[in-house]
């Protein structure tokens, strides 16, 4: 497998976006977000995303003119964006900023945004904030697609609707991205794709029984992935995506109930300046002394010992800048395929 060197990818997405017009700004934010998914380990939503993004640029179905991010109202500490379907990352990057300004001040800063394009990994854009001593909250739905059911029901519904936090510590921070599902979307098609089976029965069948084969996912009726908790407590997984519903696109004003048809999210962010609260000291204090005791616990296999979440992404990320970024065989052809559709030079 060849090694990229992390600058180059990111320069030549970064080219590609520009190739395709898309503001200077917006195109190295994009371009910076996508390849840190990479780099944490994300491979089904980094820049294997840059093809679609780029299709979608190409129809007409996203935008990447800076400008079509409005702010519809907003207070010091509190914000409600449209963003017509820029892309993404660019759209959660402008919003987190404001929230950590306006965390500063106030302790807390909330933004929401209403018609963005899909967002990428939640991962990518926490380090970013914890390094500012900061914990950053990112919750995301998209209202044009259903692929959950409900607990207790057999027809998709919703979306895995994840929540991303960064939250700082005396050493590494601690970097959550969890779907309230059992699996992705993006891990899904994965599968299917490679004719494969899932490693576990994540996915209800039309005849109500969990499976592991893809093909009931795409069949009719269509089957669809168990919320986070499966047959026994999917209740709980299914209570959190119902809360992550609410707080975007819910409170954004536009989701399922408009129709939407096009590939997007409804997202909210939210940052704490732990200063405000209890000292910045004092939460690292708290948070060192408790992954010292989930470090210390006994494993349950020898072999596999607790890890923090995060941790094996930070360093799959050092690791890559020292040797070079490995990326899946299907990351790579979705690269060329972006190349060749862009009418640009494949360079690795």
């Amino acid at each position: 497998m060849n090694r990229i060197a992390p600058q180059a990818l990111e320069r030549f997405i970064e080219q590609l976006f520009l190739d395709a017009k898309v503001s200077p700004d917006v195109a190295a934010v994009v371009s910076r977000v996508l390849v840190e998914g990479d780099l944490l380990g994300h491979h089904t939503h980094g820049v294997k995303l840059a093809q679609g993004y780029l299709k979608d640029l190409r129809s007409g179905q996203a935008k990447g003119d800076a400008a079509s991010l409005q702010i519809v109202r907003q207070t010091p500490a509190a914000r409600l964006y449209d963003a017509s379907y820029l892309l993404g990352p660019y759209c959660v990057e402008q919003a987190l900023d404001f929230t950590a300004k306006a965390a500063r001040t106030f302790g807390i800063g909330v933004a929401t945004i209403r018609r963005s394009h899909h967002i990428a990994c939640l991962a990518a854009y926490l380090q970013r904030y914890t390094e500012q001593n900061l914990i950053p909250l990112v919750l995301t739905s998209d209202p044009a697609v259903a692929s959950v059911a409900p607990h207790g029901g057999l027809d998709p519904v919703y979306t895995p609707n994840p929540l991303g936090i960064g939250i700082p510590t005396g050493e590494k921070p601690i970097l959550i991205d969890v779907s309230m599902s059992t699996i992705t979307n993006g891990l899904v098609n994965k599968t299917h794709q490679a004719g494969g089976q899932l490693e576990h029965a994540a996915l209800i069948g039309p005849d109500g029984q969990p499976t592991r084969d893809t093909a009931a996912y795409f069949g009719t009726p269509q089957g669809a992935i168990l919320p986070l908790g499966s047959l026994e407590f999917g209740h709980k997984g299914f209570a959190l995506g119902t809360m992550v519903e609410a707080l975007t696109a819910g409170l954004g004003g536009f989701g399922r109930k408009d129709g939407v048809k096009q590939w997007g999210a409804a997202v909210t962010v939210l940052t704490f300046d732990p200063a405000f609260f209890g000292g910045v000291d004092e939460l690292k204090a708290e948070m060192d002394h408790f992954v010292g005791a989930c470090l210390e616990s006994r494993p349950r296999l020898a072999q596999s010992p607790v890890r923090m979440p995060g941790h094996a992404g930070i360093a799959r990320k050092a690791k890559a800048y020292e040797q070079g970024l490995e990326l899946p065989d299907d990351v790579l052809a979705a690269l060329r395929g972006a190349a060749s559709e862009g009418g640009v030079e494949y360079p690795f």
